[in-house]
Parts: C-alpha cells; sequence; structure tokens
C-alpha cells in the first residue's frame, strides 16, 4: 500500500536515531501499559467498595489504601514517562526536519540544468518546505501521542481478553470497525487530495512565477490577468479539496458518536453478562473505562491519520525529488582532475537531448593552453551546448572530452569544475555583500587578493564608492548595481578563482558602447595565460581569437583566424556581411 510505503520511508530516514526511537517505542509501550492499568484498578476499587459490607473496617482500609497507594504510582509513573517521550521527541524531530531539509536542499543544487529548467523554482521550494513540515509533524506526532495508541491496540487490547474474554471481544469488534470506517474514508479521498496538493503546488509555481517577472507584469498591464489565474488555480483547489474535507468531517461525527455507543454497548451487555453471573460490577466499570480510553485514543488517531493522509502528497513530491538521478552521474573511482595547462580536446562529440535530435555533432578540435577559440554562429547552432558538455552539465552521447589528457567521465564533477571559471552574459549574483559574491569564486581569499581581483577587473573604484565598501548587499540579481558594475564583479569573481580554463558566455553583448570597452579591457587581463573559449554573437569582439569556430546545424563548418575566415567568403564571411549591413545602410 503506497500509504505504508511511504510512512515506513519517512521513519526509515530517522537513521541512527532509530535507536533512540526504539526507546521511544519502549517508553510509549509504558505510558500504554500504565495507562491500561487506570480502568484496572478503577474496576478494583469499585468491586472493593461493592464488597465493604463483607469485609471489616481495617481490612477495607487496608486493602483500600495499598490499592490507593499503587494507583498513585502508576500515576506518577506514567507522568514521568510522558515528560521524557515529549523532550526526547521534540528533540529528535526538530534535528531530524533540519537534516532533512539540508540533505534535500544539497540534492537539489547538485541536479543538473535539466532538472531546474523543468522544475519551477517556486515548486521545488514549496516542496521543501511543505515534505519537512510533513516529516517534522509525523515524527513529533507519532512518538509523542500516536505510538502509545496503536501499542495499546495491538498489544494491550487483547490483554482484555483475561480480564473477561466476553467483554473484551465486545471491545476488540467495536475497535475494528472504527478502523474499517477510517480506512473507508482514506480510500473515498486519496485520489482528491493529491489533485488537491497537484493544485497547491501549481499556485506557488504560479505566484513565484509572477513575482519573479513583477517588471513584464506591471509593464504589459497583466495585473488583472495574473490576478485573474491565481484566482482560478484557488478554485479549482477549494472543488478537489471540499469533497475530501466532507468525508473527514462525517468520519470526524462518527468518531465522536462511537465513544457514546461503545459506552452504551459494553453496559448493555455488560449488565446482561452480570445478571448472568458472567461478568462483575468491576469489571463492567473498567471495561468502561477501557472502552472510553481506546475511543478517545482512536479520536486522536483518527485526527493524526487524518494529517498524514493530507501530507502524503507533498511527502511523495519530497522523496521524489529526492529520488531525481543527475544526468551526469560520477563515477564510482573517479579521480580528481589535475590541469595546470588546461588544454582541450573533442573528439568526435555527439550530443542529443533525450528523445530529441542531435544539437551537436562530430565535433572535433583542439584548444592548445592558452589560447583563445571563439565560437561563433547563430542561435540554436550548437555553441552553448558545446560548452555545456565541457563543464559536464550533460554528458556526450558519443566521443570524448578531455583536458590535459583527461577524460571528462573519469573525474570528478567539483575538481572539473574548480578549473572552469565563467563570465555569463547576465552575471547572476546573490543578494549578499559584494564580499560574498566575490567569495564565491574562493572561499578563503584574502581581503588582499580580493582587492587585487578587483583592482584587476577594474571594479575596486566602484566598489569603495558604495555605502559600506565591500560589505554593501546589492539585491537580488544585483539591481542596486549598473550592468557594467555588475559584469566586472563577475569577472572579478572569476579572477578569483584562477582557473586554467575560461568561458565568456556573451559577455559583453548587453553593454552599451563605453562600458564594453572598460569591461573588454578587464577581460583581457582574466583571460592572460588562460585557456579561453568565447560565445560570441557580435562578431567584432572576436579579432584576436586565435581561432574561430564557426558552428551551423550542430557541426562545425568552417575554422581558422578572423582574417582566414573572411579570405574564404565563406559562412562566416556571410555573418560579418550580415551584421555590417545595417551599419552601412545608416
Amino acid at each position: 500500500m503506497r500509504f505504508l510505503r511511504v510512512y515506513s520511508r519517512v521513519l526509515h530516514l530517522l537513521g541512527r536515531d532509530l535507536r533512540l526511537a526504539g526507546l521511544l517505542a519502549l517508553a510509549n509501550l509504558a505510558v500504554a501499559g500504565l495507562q491500561f492499568l487506570d480502568p484496572l484498578l478503577f474496576g478494583r476499587m469499585v468491586n472493593l467498595l461493592a464488597a465493604s459490607d463483607t469485609m471489616a473496617p481495617k481490612a477495607l482500609w487496608s486493602d483500600a489504601a495499598m490499592l490507593l497507594g499503587f494507583w498513585g504510582m502508576v500515576g506518577v509513573g506514567g507522568i514521568v514517562c510522558n515528560i521524557g517521550v515529549a523532550l526526547q521527541t521534540e528533540r529528535l524531530a526538530h534535528r531530524h526536519r533540519l537534516a532533512a531539509m539540508h540533505r534535500y536542499f544539497g540534492h537539489v543544487l547538485s541536479l543538473p540544468p535539466a532538472f531546474h529548467g523543468d522544475t519551477q523554482s517556486g515548486r521545488v521550494i514549496k516542496t521543501m518546505l511543505s515534505g519537512t513540515d510533513g516529516l517534522f509533524g509525523t515524527w513529533l506526532v507519532f512518538f509523542r501521542d500516536q505510538l502509545s495508541t496503536i501499542l495499546s491496540a495491538v498489544v494491550l487490547l487483547p490483554l482484555t481478553l483475561l480480564l473477561n474474554w466476553r467483554l473484551g471481544l465486545v471491545l476488540i469488534v467495536l475497535v475494528l470497525v472504527f478502523l474499517a470506517v477510517t480506512a473507508l474514508v482514506i480510500r473515498k479521498t486519496e485520489q482528491g487530495q493529491r489533485e488537491v496538493e497537484h493544485y497547491n503546488s501549481t499556485l506557488s509555481g504560479s505566484a513565484q512565477d509572477a513575482l519573479t517577472n513583477v517588471v513584464v507584469v506591471q509593464a504589459f498591464t497583466r495585473l488583472g490577468s495574473e490576478s485573474r489565474m491565481f484566482g482560478d488555480i484557488a478554485n479549482q483547489i477549494i472543488h478537489h479539496q471540499f469533497p475530501v474535507l466532507n468525508w473527514w468531517a462525517l468520519l470526524n461525527v462518527m468518531t465522536r458518536a462511537s465513544s457514546t455507543l461503545s459506552v452504551i454497548t459494553i453496559v448493555g451487555i455488560g449488565t446482561w453478562l452480570h445478571v448472568s453471573g458472567l461478568a462483575s460490577v468491576g469489571e463492567i466499570v473498567s471495561f468502561m473505562g477501557f472502552a472510553m480510553l481506546l475511543i478517545g485514543r482512536l479520536e486522536s488517531a483518527t485526527s493524526f491519520v487524518a494529517s498524514l493522509f493530507f501530507r502524503l502528497p507533498a511527502l511523495e513530491d519530497f522523496f521524489a525529488v529526492l529520488d531525481a538521478c543527475s544526468s551526469v552521474p560520477e563515477a564510482a573511482n573517479a579521480a580528481t582532475l589535475v590541469a595546470p595547462h588546461g588544454g582541450v580536446v573533442f573528439d568526435r562529440v555527439c550530443f542529443a537531448y533525450p528523445g530529441g535530435a542531435d544539437v551537436v555533432n562530430d565535433l572535433s578540435f583542439t584548444a592548445p593552453p592558452g589560447s583563445c577559440i571563439a565560437l561563433v554562429g547563430q542561435t540554436g547552432a550548437g555553441k552553448s551546448t558545446a560548452m555545456a558538455l565541457l563543464q559536464r552539465l550533460w554528458d556526450p552521447t558519443g566521443g570524448t572530452i578531455s583536458i590535459d589528457g583527461q577524460d571528462l567521465r573519469d573525474v570528478t564533477l567539483d575538481s572539473l569544475r574548480a578549473h572552469i571559471g565563467i563570465v555569463f552574459q547576465e552575471s547572476m549574483l546573490f543578494n549578499r555583500s559584494i564580499r560574498d559574491n566575490l567569495l564565491v569564486g574562493k572561499p578563503d581569499a584574502t581581503d588582499a587578493e580580493l582587492e587585487q581581483a578587483c583592482r584587476m577587473a577594474d571594479a575596486h573604484e566602484f566598489i569603495v564608492r558604495q555605502p559600506a565598501g565591500y560589505n554593501t548587499m546589492i539585491g537580488e540579481r544585483g539591481t542596486t548595481l549598473s550592468g557594467g558594475q555588475r559584469q566586472r564583479l563577475a569577472i572579478a569573481r572569476a579572477l578569483l578563482k584562477n582557473p586554467p580554463i575560461l568561458i565568456l558566455d556573451e559577455a559583453t553583448s548587453a553593454l552599451d558602447a563605453a562600458t564594453e570597452a572598460r569591461v573588454a579591457r578587464a577581460l583581457k587581463t582574466l583571460m592572460a595565460g588562460r585557456t579561453t573559449f568565447i560565445i560570441a554573437h557580435r562578431l567584432s569582439t572576436v579579432r584576436d581569437a586565435n581561432e574561430i569556430l564557426v558552428f551551423d546545424g550542430g557541426r562545425i563548418v568552417e575554422q581558422g583566424s578572423f582574417t582566414a575566415l573572411l579570405r574564404q567568403n565563406g559562412r562566416f564571411a556571410e555573418l560579418v556581411a550580415t551584421q555590417l549591413a545595417p551599419a552601412t545602410a545608416a
């Protein structure tokens, strides 16, 4: 059963604390046993009082004092066990909730672009929060309250047969009927709740999408449309949630009525047994207490099962993300990449996205250490895909890529990416201080190293003019800085990393001419002595490249220097002429 499979995994996440969970189970068994003694002792007291007319006062007081003393010890023992269970359960649940969140976050960060491209970040965050909240609630309530209920039903309920098997059978039948009705409600509402959770995730994703692009929403007067879309999804949640709530409300009413019906049943059958000489008054009273105790516990258990049921879709989504596999698995015996020179070789490399046609085909070229290689061509020609393969965001479907003679599939991902620095078209800065953004390149960098990298990137002067200098917060995606400032920070970050291989992905295409000139000087400093790959649409930026690779349809159709390719009067010359045409016409 899917329900049991998911929740057995929830318990398995406790890992090393399963031993503590076992101790909590024993403590809960003690709690259940002590609670089981309450109705039993009450019945004994009733029988003692019923026989008071035939007992000497001294013997009556002696037996009553002994019984009350034992009863008091049982009460104190129950309090101590409950305190111990509550304290340890709170600590266990809080500790493992944060551990599960940390594990989820680390796993999601390690997943390749294919996962993040198909999944909205708002949905990913919502899944993490809902899933870990579900884990926390399950661990907390299960070990603190419900485990003793289960133990009462499974272990202690059969013991009532030893007291009076007839009344014991009545009690067991009542509990089984209660459980059967609960199982029926779960089966009736399972699919509906899954639909509700789907729309909840859609709602989170829609809200995150609109808030991320709030400028577009306002500029294109989409306020009403986005609000209506949000409302439509909310209405779908209500449409699917209300039938589920109706069933659980019915079960809640039946649960409350069951306690009264159980007591009436026990009293009615008990009276008949007493008249027949098959049950004492004390036994009837004890079984009334058992019924009240168990039904009360089962009412609580129903609420718990309902919460488990409502959490099930969120937990399934949480585990689905944890089970998501990387498209670039690391070999078990992967070695650390050692590449001081940074020579890169593509040898007949092919790649196609799963279920799609080839994006690049038969790519073969060599980038000698310290050389500058430009990748040009129309959008979709395969340039960015080739560089994604170099970073091992994907693995080739054919051929090999090597750095200093080492196949990328034979080295660890961390060591590979430590050897590659990237300056993107969008600078991709964090909502943190300037210092923290720079330290992404080298977490242990000194202040002197930070300043040197920033001076080389022509960034130090504008940084020290900021309100708090290097400690200035720059807002989400660096919105408090200009485009040129953001890009120079990205260059300083790459300089600090000091990798032997550099990828410049349209690093200046979004800048104006004056800003581009400043950034270009910083890039020239960054490129010195490194094997550099430049992805460029603006062909004037690749004049000084050692070699230009012209991509078309996923293949390299021309390669050579800028001057040599112009002389060929081929595809590259056409691209240059196309870009120069508007300027000539002007």
